[in-house]
């Protein structure tokens, strides 16, 4: 079958569908990105065009095929230490702030394939031992999150991580399993996974001495932001932190928190 092409009318259609869903913005630029990685998804159900597709998963005749398309169209790229200042702080300044005790809770709320609540693991694992602390991670994607679960990456993944954390917390992978590493179970028994959708109503999961929420809210208008911003606030301890992208800002956005620094605030 001859690939089809996404006209204008069908990718503002797919524009307003993300938004509703997810709260995303996909920008003129992403219309590439989503002719590219839905076409697959037209050769798999022998359609003849985009808008045909767009009827199926507006039909409900395959409801599991909206969260597939989804899947498809929000996932970032995301890697090991990521914007590597963010834990710097959280070492230097937040858990040197810490009260012994009682347990410390983070949430990677856009965790994508694990790269990061795995580093936050690896940070905190060193840091805090056999105290009580833990990982929450979620994201909209189903299917990042199968991998995050598995804990087993690519070799090529563990190029940004420090030489004494790969050889305490990376086990190599032989036979089969040459090629890749697998984190520690001591690391992916404390970090947990849920699939959540940030513009829905947040399910109860405690408090949180600090957040990680980054590169996320590029995708999102004001509105949304603020919402967004607003649930997760509201889960945050007094006293604790988000983190955000570098390139991110919460101006304008919300008076629940204060700026610390160029992308951290405090509740």
């Amino acid at each position: 079958m001859q690939a089809s092409t996404l006209s204008d009318h069908e990718f503002g259609e797919f524009q307003r569908l993300i938004y509703r869903l997810a709260g995303i913005n996909l920008s003129p630029a992403k219309k590439a990105l989503v002719c590219g990685r839905l076409a697959k998804r037209l050769k798999h159900y022998s359609l003849g065009s985009y808008l045909d597709y767009l009827h199926l998963l507006k039909s409900g005749e395959q409801p599991e095929e909206l969260q597939t398309a989804l899947d498809l169209l929000t996932t970032n790229e995301t890697y090991f230490f990521r914007e590597p200042k963010h834990f710097e702080f959280l070492q230097q300044r937040i858990l040197a702030e810490r009260q012994p005790g009682s347990p410390f809770r983070v949430w990677s709320a856009a965790c994508s394939s694990g790269e990061e609540p795995f580093t936050l693991a690896m940070v905190l694992s060193d840091q805090l031992g056999e105290a009580p602390w833990e990982i929450f991670a979620s994201d909209i994607s189903t299917r990042v999150l199968e991998r995050a679960r598995s804990g087993l990456y690519a070799m090529e993944r563990a190029s940004h991580i420090p030489q004494r954390y790969l050889q305490e917390y990376c086990l190599k992978g032989v036979g089969s399993q040459e090629g890749r590493f697998l984190m520690d179970k001591r690391l992916r028994s404390r970090v947990s996974f849920q699939q959540i959708n940030l513009n829905e109503t947040l399910p109860r999961l405690g408090e949180f001495d600090v957040v990680f929420l980054r590169n996320v809210m590029i995708y999102f208008n004001t509105d949304t932001k603020a919402r967004v911003v607003e649930r997760i606030a509201a889960m945050l301890k007094p006293g604790g932190y988000l983190i955000i992208g570098h390139s991110e800002s919460l101006n304008g956005v919300t008076d629940v928190l204060s700026a610390v620094r160029p992308s951290v605030y405090r509740k």
